[in-house]
């Protein structure tokens, strides 16, 4: 006699299968029950029990937008950066293929149009077949499914992370909660709907949850526009996304995919011929992978930092971290940003030139906002995101302060010291007190020693930095130094400021108020990059820049020439909206008066011949042969920290370029960048074309006209060229 090939039980595995095939009845039994006449009393009272324990489960479920992505996006409408905790795009069932619509239905729900939510036939076939003859077949609708999906989702989203329900981890009670609500939901919402809600919320991969999220990845198109091959695929994904992942598993895909493809052919879905050459088709898979927040940031990675750090550090957003977190990654949030992409490219272009293949990790950085508002339009460094063999990463933004002004943290780099950038600020002070920008001042003293009569209105101590002191460990000159001989003499102020002579710019400070300088640079927003706190102008070696400042923060202070003295305070965020078309409260411009208009002019008219005659006269391109520009060039004192800051009426940028390591201390002397050699790195040399290139695309991009002409000042002695500082 031949040996049956079927499986052999042992009596008590025969004894416990039928056991279950009761149970399965009297189960089937409380589900029938449930589903056409919850009144029916049984003898049972087993079944009596059963029955009421399912009355007692809850019938409501609230069905919410399941965890969607957040996308940041450019004022001019270009993608940055995506953030999500679960990679997902909700999108209606009508820009869906109906492929994909059928195939699912095929594999996972072949009665899906019939039933009110729960399968009851489906159930008594299974659960037979599984206690019965050992096979492991799914009883749970697409309803089921999806409401399974939809708890779960409002779990993860609650952060109850270890509530999630698996399928193999259901007990009984589960099960039945998860009928009541399944036989609820079919009657609150059409099959079109749950269909839509279930193909937007199933989970196809780690990088893909919900349809359209699963085409882009997979095959880079859209839900759209799947082929019948492509669904198939996809449909036979959701039953086992690790087992039928095609990429880890090709061959169990492509099989799964052509059994999708034979049950759409039984269920009269496809024709033959459309089968047969879907199936002949091989598996054709065009990876598109979706990197997570600003690491995988199309463009402006680190403005795209910023912008998080912003929303994460605002109570606005969710009164902790964690409520915050849980918006910005499961919200679906659209966060529209100031940054024009056009000046971001040039931006980012001109910061990579700036040190070459840059083997010794110079920084270079470029920020620029807008006059008038605040908008941050670009925001550039020369650095990687994300380590890259080669290249200089950092994930440390150079253009922004460590801290916000609550001491939460921004990630950035805390400022460099601005050097004679800060010198307009205190030639701002002088004709705010009325003087004349022509007056003569005696740039030949370099000697101010401990007791030099400074003036103090306000009560404050004036300290630090005093020459021919001897201090050593103040790290003060004997004297006060120039960058070049022949500049100790008498000069009139105004070609002190655009020569940059350090001698001229002390001399311009003995004779005002600190008090008034302190004021003049707290009103323009300066403050130090480190810890947002006011920088200290009573430390007298602040006049030349011994603070480190953000170049956004710079930018922002030369704006204020820029708007006839008005300062705003950066903003990024000019709108977000969820998917569901709530508003959440974006910024504003945050403007205030901060200096005269006559002396914002008289500055303005200064810093053009920065660039025309003085310190910036060899910077090329000529930015000022185009449009009228002011601007100022600056170096630290170990020539480390190198800058320029200029602006037209409509755009104000601060370019950067020195050592952006751990304590900046290496000096910017006898070193080669870009295969050029340097004696004394300085402002105008890379930070000066850096920016001057920038401008000149800048400028034809937001046209501007003259500065407003300040008030005639009384005749001045001959100009001549300094060597630039």
């Amino acid at each position: 006699m031949a040996r049956s090939k079927g499986p052999r039980f042992s009596l008590g595995k025969v004894l416990l299968r039928i056991f279950g095939f009761f149970f399965v009845s009297i189960l089937c039994g409380v589900l029938i029950t449930g589903f056409l006449a919850p009144m029916v009393a049984f003898t049972s009272s087993t079944v009596g029990s059963s029955v009421g324990f399912y009355n007692s489960l809850p019938s409501q479920l609230e069905v919410e937008s399941p965890s969607l992505s957040s996308t940041v996006v450019s004022a001019d409408g270009q993608h940055i950066a995506t953030f999500y905790a679960e990679n997902r795009v909700k999108v209606p069932l009508d820009q869906m293929s109906p492929f994909i619509r059928k195939a699912i239905v095929a594999i996972e729900d072949s009665r899906f149009y019939q039933h009110t939510g729960v399968d009851a036939q489906g159930i008594m076939r299974a659960l037979t077949s599984n206690l019965t003859q050992g096979t492991r077949q799914g009883a749970s609708t697409l309803t089921q499914q999806y409401v399974t999906n939809v708890l779960n989702e409002s779990r993860l989203s609650e952060g109850r992370k270890e509530e999630v329900v698996l399928s193999g981890q259901k007990t009984i009670g589960d099960k039945l909660r998860e009928i009541k609500l399944a036989l609820e939901l079919e009657k609150r919402f059409t099959k079109e709907q749950i269909l839509e809600g279930y193909l937007n919320i199933v989970f196809f991969n780690r990088n893909a949850y919900g349809i359209e999220a699963a085409s882009r990845y997979f095959f880079s198109t859209t839900a759209k526009d799947l082929t019948l091959p492509q669904a198939a695929l996809l449909a036979g994904l959701v039953n086992g996304p690790s087992i039928y992942d095609p990429t880890a598993n090709p061959e169990s895909a492509f099989n799964r995919r052509n059994l999708v493809l034979d049950r759409m052919l039984e269920q009269v879905m496809i024709t033959q011929a459309e089968h047969d050459a879907a199936v002949a088709s091989p598996v054709e898979l065009k990876i598109t992978p979706s990197l997570q927040g600003c690491a995988g940031a199309t463009i402006a990675t680190y403005f795209c930092d910023y912008v998080s750090h912003l929303i994460l550090n605002n109570e606005a957003y969710g009164p902790t971290v964690e409520d915050r977190e849980r918006l910005l990654y499961r919200g679906g949030l659209t966060i529209t940003t100031t940054l024009d992409s056009r000046l971001q490219a040039v931006a980012q272009t001109q910061v990579d030139a700036s040190a070459g293949e840059n083997p010794d990790k110079w920084g270079a950085a470029l920020t620029s906002v807008e006059p008038g508002t605040g908008k941050i339009l670009a925001m550039a460094q020369n650095t990687v995101f994300v380590p890259t063999p080669g290249k200089f990463d950092t994930q440390l933004n150079f253009n922004v302060d460590a801290k916000d002004e609550n001491g939460l943290d921004l990630n950035g780099a805390g400022g460099f010291q601005p050097g004679s950038t800060m010198k307009p600020f205190i030639f701002a002070e002088w004709l705010n007190q009325g003087k004349s920008p022509t007056a003569m001042v005696d740039a030949s003293r370099r000697v101010y020693p401990v007791g030099f009569p400074w003036r103090s209105s306000c009560g404050k101590v004036l300290g630090g930095y005093s020459t021919a002191q001897k201090a050593q460990n103040l790290g003060a000159d004997d004297d006060l130094q120039n960058n070049d001989e022949g500049y100790y003499r008498s000069m009139p102020i105004n070609y002190g400021l655009y020569n940059s002579i350090n001698t001229a710019t002390f001399a311009t400070a003995a004779q005002l108020d600190f008090c008034g300088i302190q004021r003049m640079v707290d009103a323009v927003g300066l403050h130090s990059g480190l810890d947002n706190a006011p920088i200290n102008m009573h430390q007298i070696g602040n006049l030349l820049g011994s603070i480190g400042v953000a170049p956004l923060v710079l930018a922002s202070a030369y704006a204020t020439f820029a708007h006839d003295g008005t300062y705003c305070k950066p903003m990024a965020i000019t709108e977000i909206t969820d998917a569901q078309g709530r508003r959440y409260d974006a910024q504003t411009p945050e403007c205030r008066s901060a200096v005269k208009p006559e002396v914002a002019r008289g500055v303005n008219a200064v810093l053009q011949d920065v660039l025309k005659v003085g310190s910036g006269v060899y910077i090329e391109p000529k930015v000022q042969s185009r449009v009228p520009v002011a601007a100022k060039t600056g170096t630290s004192n170990n020539n480390g920290a190198t800058w320029i800051a200029g602006y037209t009426t409509r755009i104000s940028t601060a370019s950067f370029f020195g050592d952006t390591t751990a304590g900046q201390q290496r000096a910017g002397q006898n070193v080669t960048i870009n295969g050029k050699f340097y004696r004394s790195l300085d402002g105008y040399m890379i930070a000066g074309p850096q920016w001057a290139n920038f401008m000149m695309e800048a400028t034809a991009l937001y046209p501007s006209g003259a500065f407003a002409a300040p008030a005639p000042p009384p005749s001045a002695p001959p100009s001549a060229t300094a060597t630039p500082r």
